[in-house]
């Protein structure tokens, strides 16, 4: 996989990941000289990720107001200063965004480590998931699906995130539980991996002194069932991205409800194979959630 590292760029692959249109590039290129790019042996228009790194660049002061006859005069050193200035105004996920983007396609854990801790000296840790890497991922998603990036990159920067929502989930963890009467049960189901959403809701579930069983990825359905006999007043929570699939949902939490959700306990899922579920439902045992921020707001 890791031969398979892009580094160089079509127009499309620059339009898919700066958000600016390829003619609209092109334009850019001629009238203002702001690019060179560079060709194949068969003549075909190439970018670097020195080129993508100053069309992001670019691009981000566009989006900020600055015209580009404007930003086409100015020095490199100018630019970054422009760059510095209008981070210092933009909203979380507008000032880093770039920055996370360009780490991942260079590959560069040190400079993703950089901008996170430069991140956790004005933001707390739940404003850095739900506003920078929430929609990152989710753009990040979408290129992949487009082979803009490579799937060496959507693993690489799901794992720096991964890594940070361990550590901050171990530190919240030592908190004392001030909320014991509802037990919080988390679970994949099985074949099931996509985890970064369920350890958030386990994030804040720690973080507001809840008790919960952490049991992660791929849980066979009848691994569960012990659970019943040691606690009072379940809350079971999954998230079902892949697992199981459309068609099968409606009937694995038929299934679930039979089985696990007597006397006061509770089902909560979402994720994206749930989407075609009707959201009212006469059980009150099971809930269905929209998304990841619609679940914790009911925590």
């Amino acid at each position: 996989m890791i031969n398979n590292i892009k580094t160089q760029f079509s127009i499309k692959d620059v339009e898919n990941l700066s958000g600016i249109k390829a003619h609209t590039i092109r334009i850019w290129e001629k009238r203002y000289t702001l690019f060179e790019p560079k060709r194949t042996e068969t003549n075909i228009r190439y970018y670097t990720i020195d080129d993508l790194k100053k069309i992001l660049n670019v691009a981000f002061l566009v989006e900020k107001g600055n015209k580009i006859s404007k930003i086409s005069k100015l020095k490199p050193e100018e630019i970054r200063e422009a760059i510095v200035l209008e981070t210092s105004k933009s909203t979380l996920s507008e000032a880093y965004e770039n920055s996370i983007l360009v780490s991942m396609l260079n590959f560069d854990q040190h400079q993703f480590e950089i901008i996170y801790n430069k991140l956790t000296n004005e933001f707390s840790f739940r404003e850095i998931f739900n506003e920078l890497f929430v929609p990152l991922l989710s753009k990040i998603g979408l290129q992949w699906q487009s082979n803009t990036i490579t799937p060496a990159h959507e693993h690489f920067i799901s794992n720096l995130v991964y890594q940070k929502l361990l550590v901050n989930i171990e530190k919240v963890s030592q908190n004392e539980i001030t909320e014991s009467v509802k037990v919080y049960v988390l679970f994949l189901p099985m074949n099931e991996i996509h985890e970064l959403g369920l350890l958030f809701i386990n994030y804040e579930l720690n973080l507001k002194g809840n008790k919960t069983i952490y049991l992660g990825q791929s849980i066979p359905f009848e691994n569960i069932a012990f659970l019943n006999d040691r606690f009072d007043n379940i809350i079971f929570i999954s998230y079902f991205t892949v697992y199981p699939v459309v068609d099968s949902v409606e009937k694995y939490i038929s299934d679930f409800k039979n089985v696990y959700l007597k006397n006061s306990n509770e089902l909560w899922v979402s994720g994206r194979n749930t989407l075609s579920l009707s959201k009212t439902t006469s059980d009150k045992n099971i809930k269905l959630f929209k998304d990841l921020n619609e679940m914790i707001k009911s925590l």
